[in-house]
């Protein structure tokens, strides 16, 4: 198939390129940084390029998005605007399938765990509002009779991925305890990218009966918070431990150092944090026979050994030689004053 990948630069995009092609697919990678598949460089909020990226394309994997640490408008615009343009390019293009990445942050804060996907949308902050705005889009050209699996990962990990666990490895690798809000005995799942892979290939190879319906997708195997940060400590060599500091009050400070923007943790992890987070995978594993190989704790620790190679790596460069100034889950977190925070660890 000809398959256009928005977001092919990215930690997910970068893979799918690499196994698409691999399987013998023909390849257009679209983002706004160059990389291995990227046969277009730009946003995907230029028509003009989506129409080019996209003709005779008889496929489009959805993937580029921003992240929740842009600026409001801009997590918006891309978001829900990039969503639209890319859509309504594939539509004007006879692009037979489109594949939308979004999110299990369209549930919001969910009361109900496992959480189907049943569950209403129930956004809570600017980024989940995005995802969810961005699903009605694709349900609405669904409802023409384009063929849109909407695939919900949790937080999808495994090599390339740094943001927040960059600060977990930056910690235990140099010998410090790591702190976690209450006892850290929630259950919070994740999913390994190489299942994420997997799943997107599953869909591509499905009917359409199959392929046209909204599917959670996360780790089968997963345990708490405390456990799977342990491990990684564990992994680290040093003896340390996780750390757990009084809830209600590490969450007061936490939100005013985010509001004041003197912490990369926004609102919506913090609360995530407090309760349990998974969500049931039965329905990909009934209709799509899919399921996941790795658990939270494979994928969290090959990440690890990833970054303890990686971060001695130059930072990447643009075509024109300069390092690249966009955010991606590949960049860490700036941690802000949590960094100051590390004596007491």
């Amino acid at each position: 198939m000809v398959i256009t990948i928005t977001g092919a630069a990215g930690m997910l995009g970068s893979r799918l390129v690499e196994r698409l092609l691999a399987e013998g697919h023909q390849v257009r990678g679209v983002d706004l940084r160059p990389g291995p598949g990227v046969e277009f460089t730009g946003d995907i909020r230029d028509r003009a390029l989506m129409d080019r990226a996209l003709d005779g394309a008889d496929v489009m994997i959805h993937a580029a998005a921003a992240l929740p640490s842009y600026p409001d408008e801009l997590i918006r615009s891309i978001i829900v605007g990039g969503t639209g343009n890319v859509f309504a390019a594939a539509e004007a293009a006879g692009t037979r399938r489109v594949v939308h990445i979004s999110s299990t942050a369209v549930y919001g804060l969910p009361t109900v765990v496992p959480t189907p996907e049943e569950y209403p949308r129930e956004p809570v902050d600017t980024y989940s509002r995005a995802k969810a705005a961005a699903e009605e889009v694709a349900e609405r050209y669904r409802a023409t009779g384009l063929c849109v699996p909407i695939l919900r990962p949790k937080t999808f990990v495994g090599p390339g991925r740094m943001g927040l666990f960059s600060m977990l490895f930056e910690w235990a690798e140099e010998g410090r305890n790591f702190p976690v809000l209450g006892k850290g005995n929630v259950r919070i799942q994740m999913f390994a990218v190489d299942d994420l892979v997997d799943a997107v290939v599953t869909v591509l190879a499905a009917s359409d009966e199959i392929a046209n319906d909204t599917y959670n997708l996360a780790a089968a195997e997963f345990g708490t918070l405390r456990e799977d940060f342990q491990a990684v400590l564990d992994a680290a060599g040093h003896g340390k431990r996780v750390v757990g500091l009084p809830a209600r009050p590490a969450l007061a400070v936490l939100s005013a150092l985010q509001r004041l923007r003197l912490s990369p943790v926004y609102g919506r992890l913090l609360h995530k944090l407090m309760d349990d987070s998974y969500v049931s995978i039965d329905k990909a594993k009934a209709r799509l026979g899919f399921t996941p190989r790795h658990s939270n704790a494979d994928a969290v620790l090959r990440t690890y050994d990833w970054w303890r190679t990686a971060r001695h790596a130059a930072p990447p460069e643009s075509a024109g030689g300069r390092a690249t100034s966009g955010r991606t889950s590949r960049d860490p977190w700036k941690q802000g004053l949590l960094s100051a925070a590390k004596i007491f660890f």
